[in-house]
């Protein structure tokens, strides 16, 4: 018996469709633990607490504020100190900012003023702004970014006031270096990060904002603007140079599937974006070399001290 003809192909049905192509969905990101912010901020009350306890103000005045409830801790009186803190004696043996100190080789007090506060009012205001600021950006770039752009800030801040004070009469202590540094650093990623923003505009003028009232702050009776603008300063750049992100539209290789072809492949950064990165640095580095090696060189009158809170 003969075998059966083969059944010829059905013309009407056409080529098989193609393979599908691989589905694949980046991961979205986790936004970081933040804990280094408020251990700053701790770490600040428990100085305060510290300072207060060395100042003794019953050992040295019958009129310390709040001495029946705070007893040791209480403030000097307020024709001394109307922020409710200790006394100059004090902030300057514990580290207080001192360009005259400074110059004499003390350089430790570029670093340690900013962990003094003038009193308890400086202080909760300067831990409400790093709280409202400093937790957010952490949450977005983890504790090593946000810590290191909080210790370089408040030592630009430190190196513009002590530059700015030609007579060296100023006392200067207080996070404000700091805080307008990380203020700054919104402004540059805001910035570098243009593509990834929606809103652009309204979240820029909003920010702008926000940083001249603070500014405006600083030049109330003594409050050490100059400390304020040199942070800002030092932020602004370091923001180009630590807070990159991805442009819009970047997918990691790794999450990207095995056979996946993707026709407009992104690069992970844009050209602007690593100028600023390079320029700022640059600018950063020539900055602080600069600033630091004018106050080696200069000397000052000593004179009757006067105190400013940053």
């Amino acid at each position: 018996m003969g075998k059966r003809p083969p059944i010829p192909p059905d013309i009407e049905r056409g080529p098989p469709p193609p393979p599908a192509r691989p589905q694949f969905r980046p991961p979205i990101p986790v936004p970081w633990v933040a804990w280094l912010v408020p251990l700053i901020l701790a770490a600040n009350f428990v100085t305060f607490a510290t300072t207060m306890y060395l100042n003794d103000c019953p050992a040295r005045s019958d009129e310390c504020i709040l001495f029946d409830i705070l007893g040791r801790l209480s403030f000097q009186p307020i024709k001394e100190n109307m922020l409710l803190g200790p006394s100059i004696p004090t902030l300057r043996k514990l580290g207080a900012l001192e360009r005259r100190l400074v110059e004499e080789g003390e350089k430790w007090r570029l670093i340690s003023c900013i962990w003094l506060h003038g009193g308890f009012l400086h202080l909760l205001a300067n831990m409400i702004s790093l709280m409202c600021i400093g937790m957010r950006l952490e949450q977005e770039f983890g504790f090593l970014r946000i810590g290191a752009l909080y210790v370089i800030c408040g030592l630009g801040g430190s190196l513009m006031s002590c530059l700015t004070d030609s007579q060296g009469e100023r006392v200067s202590v207080g996070a404000s270096g700091a805080l307008f540094g990380l203020l700054g650093a919104m402004l540059s990623e805001l910035i570098t990060n243009w593509t990834i923003y929606e809103n652009k505009c309204t979240a820029l003028m909003t920010l702008i904002l926000i940083i001249v009232l603070n500014l405006s702050v600083g030049f109330l009776p003594r409050v050490d603007n100059s400390a304020h603008f040199g942070g800002f300063l030092a932020g602004f750049f370091l923001g180009f140079v630590l807070l990159l992100r991805p442009q819009y539209g970047y997918v990691n290789p790794k999450y990207i599937p095995a056979g996946y072809d993707m026709k407009h492949k992104k690069s992970k950064h844009k050209c602007y974006q690593h100028i600023l990165r390079f320029t700022s640095l640059a600018i950063l580095l020539a900055g602080f070399i600069a600033a630091y090696s004018k106050l080696l060189r200069e000397h000052t009158i000593q004179s009757t001290p006067i105190r400013d809170f940053n």
